[in-house]
């Protein structure tokens, strides 16, 4: 059986959005704040959680991954929404599908800059972090509380992102 190849897509406002947010500060709504000593980029995204739960702040260090690799599985949060801003500049991977009946699609891979990051809407299928190269930190806005806040689901075959399609570099 012929493997299931994904296509690595550079990442957008647009092609994001039915998964969530694309934080950047292109495009940002601009604010000088402390006596105009300081640009905040306003609300890049929305923390939503459930009644019982709360947003927390957390640093991710995500080991780089071997190409080709295999999306096996996929996860979702249904209480809360997900944010993931990279520290060290460095391009990633983000694998993201529809819900299809209670399980995910044919995954989506995007190609975010080291100047991207994206929140996941709550519910939304993702594969776990897909770090580039090096070791990479990111910066993660997420929900803790009671119950369970993952769902898993493993594909029956895998799909692929082959190495050949990371050399292109039209990413923003």
């Amino acid at each position: 059986m012929a493997a299931l190849i994904l296509t690595v897509e550079p990442l957008t406002r647009e092609a994001f959005a039915p998964f969530g947010s694309v934080m950047e500060t292109e495009g940002a709504e601009l604010r000088l704040i402390n006596g105009g000593t300081t640009e905040r980029f306003h609300r890049l995204a929305v923390s939503d959680t459930d009644a019982e739960g709360r947003t927390i702040v957390s640093l991710f260090r995500g080991q780089p991954r071997a190409f080709p690799f295999s999306i096996a599985m996929m996860e979702r949060h249904p209480d809360g929404s997900q944010a993931f801003y990279p520290l060290d500049k460095r391009d990633w991977l983000l694998a993201v599908a529809e819900d299809e009946n209670g399980r995910p699609a044919r995954p989506r891979v995007f190609r975010a800059s080291g100047t991207q990051g994206i929140s996941y809407g709550r519910n939304v299928w993702h594969h776990p972090l897909l770090a580039l190269d090096e070791i990479s930190d990111f910066l993660v806005v997420d929900r803790e509380g009671p119950g369970l806040n993952l769902k898993e689901y493993f594909y029956s075959e895998p799909f692929v992102i082959e190495a050949a399609d990371l050399t292109k570099r039209d990413a923003p």
